[in-house]
């Protein structure tokens, strides 16, 4: 692992993970399928180069599942705590990284907002509404 490598992790941080070189794209998914893996209304996706991601914990702890209907994305997630996990696309070209398991800055921010159209009916934009650093009270 190089010094500039960004560190993530599952939940119960059983499996880690570290990626180097550059972040290939970066997007917000509001599909039905990552809806629902994720339990959120889009997932935060990164792309990167096989070659840049390294197992560096609990690799074999890493499930991966093929939804039929859409082999070309897999998931993965934690055997332990059920964590999304990066995932290999069908291709082999690149991994799909869940941002949200990023210990650190990848240096990229989303550019885009896809499969909008299939975005949850109940989903708005969040610029608007109030922001709390905690739980707030009531």
């Amino acid at each position: 692992m190089s010094a500039g490598a960004v560190r993530g992790r599952c939940l119960c941080g059983a499996v880690e993970y570290a990626l180097t070189g550059e972040v290939l794209g970066f997007q917000y998914c509001h599909c039905s399928r990552c809806r629902k893996f994720t339990g959120s209304a889009h997932a935060a996706n990164l792309f990167v180069r096989p070659a840049d991601l390294a197992w560096t914990r609990g690799e074999d702890r890493v499930r991966t599942w093929t939804l039929e209907a859409e082999p070309r994305f897999p998931t993965a997630f934690c055997s332990r705590c059920g964590s999304s996990l990066p995932a290999l696309s069908s291709t082999g070209r690149y991994w799909v990284v869940p941002a949200g398991t990023l210990e650190d800055d990848p240096g990229a921010s989303p550019a885009q907002n896809i499969f909008w159209g299939s975005r949850a009916p109940w989903f708005r934009d969040t610029g608007g509404l109030p922001r709390h650093d905690e739980l707030p009270d009531g």
